[in-house]
């Protein structure tokens, strides 16, 4: 390898390194939502990141890293959810990502019952739930990433948004009144 190729490699490497660190807390909490798991989480995320290095060349160039990251991250659970036919139960705790604060007990009771609602919604709604409202895609974006139409996306929203509100009706408002979460 010539010493110009040398330096492309490294710069390479180093910006595969940097866009893994900056992104990898934002892609386990997206991980995690979709999992249900912390350790479940961070493999996916691990994953992800490893089919993410295989095509980084292509993908540093265009942009689309994170992206493609999460794309992977989705299809890869998609495949799990489709190999295994377990009941999922969200065990362990649920990472706490949103700082220090004085007083928990508020945040930890909207935590719980958002954590309790997710897991009692189908793979797909919550799949939806997490892409538009959690990484805050948009329905076309959403769609891409799920491989269905904007009309599926529009609906599983809707359906799941509905159940949310019966499932959980202490969160109906969150947004308005200005909680975290």
């Amino acid at each position: 390898m010539t010493g110009r190729e040398g330096a492309k490699v490294d710069a390479s490497v180093a910006d595969f390194d940097a866009f893994v660190r900056a992104r990898t807390p934002a892609l386990i909490r997206s991980a995690y939502l979709l999992t249900g798991d912390q350790h479940l989480a961070e493999d996916l995320v691990q994953s992800a990141l490893g089919l993410t290095h295989r095509a980084w060349r292509n993908l540093h160039a265009t942009g689309n890293a994170e992206a493609y990251a999460r794309k992977t991250m989705y299809h890869l659970q998609v495949t799990r959810w489709r190999r295994r036919r377990v009941v999922e139960a969200f065990t362990g705790h649920l990472p706490d990502w949103s700082g220090v604060q004085s007083d928990h007990a508020d945040h930890t009771v909207l935590r719980l019952s958002l954590r309790s609602a997710l897991s009692r919604l189908t793979p797909k709604q919550r799949a939806v739930i997490i892409l538009r409202f959690f990484d805050d895609l948009t329905e076309a974006q959403a769609a891409e990433t799920m491989g269905v139409s904007v009309g599926t996306i529009k609906s599983q929203t809707a359906k799941a948004l509905e159940r949310l509100r019966i499932l959980a009706p202490e969160l109906d408002g969150l947004h308005k009144t200005g909680g975290t979460r």
